[in-house]
């Protein structure tokens, strides 16, 4: 017998929100992850927050609008569970609950403002463990449009972890904190030196892009050098260029070269020259999080994600 669960996750990141919706199935003590709807918004919240201080009136129009389309789609979908996460954009937001009541007032969705570990976590519980080899030690970097979270895994288990205030918005707005990018390399550093990680699992869409363009396959590992070509030629080309010529969207010809030279950062610091990209982000984690709370003996079950979408 195959017992199934639609569920919802949303993720209103400083760059965009999304929304994803799957079907998580258990038939036969294996749970399976199946993708059936992806919706993704460029609101980019982190503009007016890194410059500012606070989220203005058109942004949160537009962030309504998206979050009343989500929970109808969502209805259409019959979700049965569903969460809504914001992130550092809305963290750091002075009118962030403010932002949070009109959302609820408009939409009926109660948003969550999670915390840069509560971020880290819920990525990794998206099916990231899978990936890893009991005996390795790993660095999962997700860069995101306000902030870089780097979680070290040393045999499956979180070891140690940090929020940098490094993000693709944030640095295309000059909103970087002083000593930041200094603070994040030195962190890499002592990482490197206490564990020595030997791969880097990669979020985000502007990594999974890179992976796109370099020609591999989903979890096919990337070289430090092929990224480094990748990223030279990308820099190379003017915004225009990289839409017109390489096919890009025109919220990502932007965003990818600042969150390129993060991961790139990263791989220098901690002295490691292969990448994983598993393209898993926050959405999958708060899917596997919410199946799992609601179903808590699919905890100890096998995992599948497919892709159906």
């Amino acid at each position: 017998m195959i017992e199934k669960k639609s569920v919802g996750a949303i993720d209103i990141g400083s760059n965009a929100v999304r929304m994803l919706i799957a079907d998580v199935e258990d038939y036969t003590g294996t749970v399976s992850y199946k993708k059936t709807a992806f919706l993704r918004v460029p609101i980019r919240l982190g503009e007016d927050v890194f410059a500012g201080g606070r989220i203005g009136p058109e942004k949160q129009h537009r962030l309504c609008e998206a979050m009343q389309g989500f929970v109808h789609v969502m209805n259409a979908y019959g979700v049965e569970l569903r969460r809504a996460c914001a992130t550092s954009a809305m963290r750091e937001a002075a009118n962030g609950p403010e932002t949070v009541q009109a959302i609820e007032a408009c939409s009926g969705f109660r948003v969550e403002i999670i915390s840069g570990q509560e971020e880290a976590d819920l990525i990794f519980s998206g099916g990231m463990r899978s990936l890893m080899d009991p005996g390795g030690s790993y660095l999962l970097v997700d860069v995101g449009g306000g902030s870089t979270e780097v979680t070290v895994y040393a045999g499956r288990h979180r070891v140690d972890s940090r929020s940098f205030s490094l993000g693709t918005v944030r640095m295309l707005s000059g909103a970087v904190p002083g000593g930041e990018c200094d603070r994040f390399k030195e962190w890499l550093r002592q990482a490197a030196f206490e564990y020595a990680p030997t791969v880097i699992i990669g979020s985000g869409g502007n990594i999974n892009k890179a992976q796109k363009l370099l020609g591999r396959k989903e979890k096919e590992e990337i070289s430090l050098g092929d990224l480094k070509l990748l990223y030279n030629k990308i820099k190379a080309f003017s915004y225009e260029d990289r839409i017109h010529r390489m096919g890009m969207n025109t919220y990502r010809a932007d965003v990818i070269v600042p969150a390129l030279k993060i991961f790139l950062t990263a791989a220098k610091s901690s002295r490691v020259e292969r990448f994983m990209v598993p393209k898993l982000g926050l959405v999958d984690g708060i899917v596997h999080r919410l199946y799992r709370d609601a179903v808590p003996a699919a905890a100890d079950e096998p995992e599948r994600t497919d892709e159906e979408i």
